[in-house]
């Protein structure tokens, strides 16, 4: 098995359980881009840990989100392309019990942010996320579309209008345009968190608190009482909800089953 990946990242006791496993099922590499799970923690970030039975694929989201067009190679990037073919397997893997969302973001795409959004909020396992440092602009779709969401005491949100870069043109279908991807933000945003869409709406079109641009900034705290995050928490906050969850569920299959 490669070993070229960093011992801070090692699940020893999970390793021993499927390092046999790797090596005879085929169908484990090849879900994940034929690449084994170690080789996966050293090219994009992804690890998968465990805590007694259960087991969970941690998933990172960081930089800006790329989407139909390549970003500079001096930009942190989390490639659409990459993450949701891993959405697919993790669901369907039945090796693997939930999904822990990492969120460091500028945000970027939007169209990609959303495409990955959607697919996070109708996976059948169970799903948390956690901004860390920040979950801006689509990245705060990205945050909600889990099952539960948690963000550090010193993160921040912004949340912002639509806007692009290069030439527009000055025409009303350019406005309509924005305005119902605006739209298609605030929906997504409100019927996966407890904020409203007019107050979401309000946030968005604030003109008193960024200086070269409208908007708001939420940090920790206030996400939560906004309605837009479910809870502050740490990672173990974050991991404890999770196994939780897995756990309930497998309980209530349990019983349905009975």
């Amino acid at each position: 098995m490669n070993k070229n990946y960093s011992d801070a990242f090692r699940c020893d006791e999970f390793d021993e359980e499927i390092s046999e496993e790797t090596k005879t099922e085929p169908e484990l590499t090849d879900q994940f881009n034929g690449e084994n799970y170690h080789e996966r923690i050293g090219n994009i970030g992804s690890v998968i840990t465990r805590r007694g039975d259960k087991v969970i694929y941690c998933l990172t989201i960081i930089g800006q989100i790329e989407g139909h067009f390549i970003l500079p190679s001096s930009n942190k990037t989390t490639k659409y392309e990459h993450v949701i073919p891993q959405l697919v397997a993790i669901d369907e893997d039945d090796r693997i019990d939930g999904l822990l969302i990492l969120l460091n973001t500028a945000g970027g795409d939007v169209e990609a942010g959303l495409a990955i959004a959607e697919l996070i909020s109708g996976m059948k396992k169970p799903s948390v996320s956690i901004v860390l440092g920040g979950g801006h602009s689509i990245g705060i779709p990205l945050a909600v579309a889990s099952d539960v969401s948690f963000i550090a005491k010193s993160a921040s949100m912004t949340v912002h209008p639509v806007r692009t870069t290069g030439l527009t043109v000055g025409a009303p279908q350019t406005f309509e345009y924005f305005r119902r991807m605006q739209d298609r933000i605030t929906t997504f945003v409100s019927d996966n968190s407890n904020i409203s869409k007019d107050r979401y709406t309000e946030l968005v079109l604030n003109t008193g608190e960024l200086v070269t641009d409208i908007g708001t900034i939420l940090e920790g705290q206030e996400a939560v009482d906004e309605g837009l995050v479910d809870r502050v928490g740490t990672l173990c906050d974050a991991t404890d909800c999770l196994f939780s969850m897995i756990e309930d569920k497998d309980e209530s299959s349990h019983n349905n089953s009975n």
